[in-house]
């Protein structure tokens, strides 16, 4: 379950460029990248790696530097979020800022799935909710919502139920905070047995593999 409140980003199209501009994709630590995100927006110089971002001057007309917004965990977005380069410096981005959930229409495919391998959760909901909510959010201060992993429902301050759809192993890979090696690290006794077993079917491949190691 999270409660957060809710930032409506009341554009189509972001793409991964817009989310952390290409001069911040040096690194590959996974760290660092929420101070640049929605960089060229968020600030009115340009940015660089390295900069100290509390002395950047903020553009105040950007919706995360509004006060009632200051401390979003869920993000409201228009179609097609996450468009463009396939980096996966987007998702590290958003979530080291803080974001926990991303709610929209649609997603591009392979933002999409980095989210669920980086702890974020993009729900999908039909265009005609995300209008409501849109409406809703920047109508109300403070606007918040539940949203139950679990159930796969969101509850809104009207106390009306949202449920959204999510494939069971992507759920799983969220509920238990595992990324792709430990899914497969689920399944360590059936991958040492399956070795023996091919090193008594057929040890000479096993054999060759250890002498060309060396």
């Amino acid at each position: 379950m999270h409660k957060g409140i809710v930032v409506p980003l009341d554009m189509s199209n972001v793409d991964t460029d817009a989310i952390i501009p290409k001069q911040f994709l040096k690194s590959v630590e996974r760290v660092g990248f929420g101070q640049f995100l929605f960089d060229a927006w968020r600030y009115l110089d340009q940015g660089e790696p390295g900069m100290d971002c509390t002395k950047r001057p903020l553009n105040p007309k950007f919706v995360l530097n509004q006060e009632r917004y200051s401390r979003a965990t869920i993000l409201l977005a228009r179609e097609n979020f996450g468009c463009g380069s396939s980096r996966e410096h987007a998702p590290w981005a958003l979530a080291e800022y803080g974001f926990r959930a991303i709610l929209a229409p649609s997603f591009a495919d392979i933002f999409y799935n980095n989210s669920f391998k980086n702890g974020l959760l993009p729900i999908t909901l039909e265009g005609k909710i995300i209008d409501t909510l849109f409406n809703e959010v920047e109508a109300l201060t403070g606007y918040s919502m539940d949203i139950d992993l679990v159930k796969q429902v969101i509850t809104i301050p009207s106390g009306t139920n949202i449920e959204f759809n999510i494939d069971p192993s992507r759920r799983l890979v969220l509920m238990e905070g595992l990324d792709e090696i430990g899914m497969t690290l689920r399944h360590r006794k059936k991958i040492q047995a399956y070795e023996q077993l091919r090193q008594r079917e057929v040890p000479w491949l096993f054999r060759e593999r250890v002498v060309n190691d060396r």
